[in-house]
C-alpha cells in the first residue's frame, strides 16, 4: 500500500494494468483504465441509437430482414470501432453512417429499384476503393481538389434529407398530390403522431440540457410511454440470444453492381464516407488536442479501419461503416486513446443480447423520428461556413443541399453540385481556381444525367 501511495501522479494514471498502459500510452495521454472506461460507455450509449435506426432503414424499409440487420450493425460496429482503438489509438467509434444508410435504402434500394443484395455489393467495392486510395496520394488529391463549400453543402443537405425521413416516416408530413405536394398532415390528434411529438420534445430536453446519450434516452422515454399508453407494442422479453444473421451475410452481389453500371452508386457511397469520416475525425482529433500542424497524425491508419469496417459491414449486410461525430461525447468525458474504443466496441457485442427491446421499438416510427430529425438538425450546423454572400460559392452549395430532400435522392444533390459548380466558376472569371478534376467530375456527372 505503502507504495502505491509513493508512485508519482503521472505513472500512478497507468496503473490498472501495465500492459493496457503500454499499447495504449495510457500515462503519456494524461488518462487512466477508468477513464477510458467512462468514455468508451459515454460514447456507446451516444451513438446507440444506430442499433435501432438502421434496422429500420434497412431491415425494414430495404427488405432486408430486422433481426439480421440489427446483428449485422452491431458486428460492424464493434469491428470498425475495435479497429479504430488497436490500429490508430483513437477514442473514435464507427458504426454504419447516418445518411449513408439512408442513401442505400431510399435512393438505392427504393429509388431506383436495386436488389439490396446488389446495393450491398456496391458498398464493398465503395470500401475496397476506399481502402486503395488510402494507400496512395490519390485520396488526399480527391480531398484537396473538392471546395470546402460543397464538402459542407453535402453534409448539410442529408441533414435536411433525413429530417424530412424523419418528418414523413412519423406522418407529420403528408402527400398532397392535387395541390401543393407534400402538406401539414390534417390528424395531429392521431396517438402515434402525438406520441412523435412527445418525443421529439424529451429529445430536445435531453440535449438541450447536453444529457451525454440524450437521443439515446429519449427513445427510451419515448417507448416506455408509448408502451403504457398502448401505442407501442410491450416487448415479449429483455434479453435472448441474438437473431439469426443467414439472410444477409455474405449476400452481397458484387458481380451485379458491376453489370449494372456501379460508377454513380459507388462513387455516392464513397464520398460520402470520405468527407464524413475526414470530417469526423478533424472534429474528434480538435477536441480532443491532437491536431499537429491542422494535421492528423496516424491519419492513413483510421482511415484503413473506416475502409476496413466498411467491406466487413458489407459482407455481414449492412450499409457503409464510418466513424462517428458522437465520440466527441466519450472524448468530453475524458476518454484520449484508442482503449476507449475498445470498451465502445465491448458495449456493442453486449447489446447483441437485446434484441426483443429492438424488435419492439423499430418499426415504430414515433420512437426513431424524432432521432431523425434531431440528427438532421445536427448535420446542418455546417451551413453557417458557407461562404454565402458570393455567389459561385453559394449557388453550387444551395443547390445540393436543395436538391437531396426535394429529389428524395443524395446522389442527385452531389450530382447537381458537381455540375454547376465548375459552371458558375466559369461565369464568375475563376475558372482557373476550379481544380482540373472537379471539371472531369462534373463531365462525368453530366453524362450520367444524360444516360442514367
Amino acid at each position: 500500500m505503502e507504495r502505491t501511495l509513493n508512485v508519482p501522479p503521472k505513472a500512478k494514471v497507468g496503473m490498472n494494468n501495465s500492459l493496457l498502459d503500454r499499447f495504449f500510452h495510457l500515462s503519456e495521454n494524461k488518462t487512466s483504465v477508468r477513464t477510458e472506461l467512462l468514455a468508451g460507455v459515454t460514447t456507446f450509449l451516444t451513438m446507440a441509437y444506430i442499433l435501432i435506426v438502421n434496422p429500420l432503414f434497412l431491415g425494414k424499409e430495404a427488405g432486408m430482414g430486422v433481426g439480421s440487420v440489427f446483428v449485422a450493425t452491431a458486428v460492424a460496429s464493434a469491428i470498425g470501432t475495435l479497429l479504430m482503438g488497436l490500429l490508430a489509438n483513437y477514442p473514435i467509434a464507427l458504426a454504419p453512417g447516418m445518411g449513408l444508410n439512408a442513401y442505400f435504402t431510399f435512393a438505392v434500394v427504393l429509388g431506383m429499384k436495386v436488389p439490396w443484395q446488389t446495393a450491398l455489393g456496391a458498398v464493398f467495392l465503395s470500401g475496397l476503393i476506399f481502402f486503395l486510395l488510402t494507400l496512395t496520394k490519390v485520396r488526399e488529391a480527391i480531398i484537396n481538389a473538392i471546395p470546402s463549400g460543397l464538402k459542407l453543402a453535402v453534409s448539410t443537405g442529408i441533414g435536411l434529407f433525413i429530417a424530412f425521413i424523419g418528418f414523413k416516416n412519423a406522418g407529420i408530413i403528408v402527400a398532397d398530390p392535387e395541390g401543393t405536394f407534400v402538406t401539414l398532415t390534417h390528424d395531429l390528434g392521431n396517438p402515434n403522431i402525438l406520441l412523435t411529438i412527445f418525443g421529439l420534445i424529451i429529445t430536445l430536453f435531453f440535449m438541450i440540457k447536453k444529457v451525454k446519450g440524450g437521443i439515446f434516452y429519449g427513445m427510451i422515454v419515448t417507448a416506455i410511454v408509448g408502451w403504457i399508453f398502448g401505442i407501442v407494442k410491450t416487448p415479449t422479453a429483455i434479453f435472448s440470444m441474438p437473431p439469426s444473421i443467414a439472410p444477409t451475410f455474405l449476400q452481397l452481389d458484387i458481380m451485379g453492381a458491376i453489370n449494372m453500371g456501379f460508377l454513380t452508386i459507388v462513387f455516392s457511397f464513397l464520398f460520402v464516407d470520405l468527407f464524413d469520416n475526414i470530417g469526423t475525425l478533424v472534429g474528434v482529433m480538435n477536441q480532443a488536442g491532437f491536431l499537429k500542424d491542422n494535421k492528423i497524425p496516424r491519419a492513413s491508419r483510421a482511415l484503413f479501419a473506416d475502409s476496413i469496417a466498411t467491406m466487413v459491414g458489407s459482407l455481414f449486410g449492412t450499409s457503409t461503416v464510418t466513424s462517428y461525430i458522437e465520440s466527441s461525447a466519450g472524448v468530453a468525458a475524458g476518454g484520449r486513446t484508442g482503449l476507449t474504443a475498445v470498451f465502445t466496441s465491448m458495449m456493442f457485442i453486449v447489446a447483441l443480447f437485446f434484441y426483443p427491446l429492438v424488435e419492439a421499438v423499430a418499426g415504430v416510427a414515433a420512437i426513431t423520428s424524432p432521432a431523425l430529425i434531431i440528427v438532421g438538425i445536427l448535420m446542418v450546423a455546417s451551413l453557417k461556413e458557407i461562404e454565402w454572400k458570393q455567389l459561385d460559392e453559394a449557388v453550387p452549395a444551395f443547390l445540393t443541399m436543395l436538391m437531396m430532400p426535394l429529389t428524395f435522392s443524395i446522389a442527385t444533390g452531389i450530382s447537381v453540385g458537381f455540375v454547376t459548380y465548375p459552371l458558375v466558376k466559369i461565369f464568375a472569371g475563376k475558372a482557373k481556381e476550379v481544380h482540373p478534376i472537379m471539371y472531369v467530375l462534373g463531365i462525368l456527372f453530366v453524362l450520367r444525367f444524360i444516360f442514367l
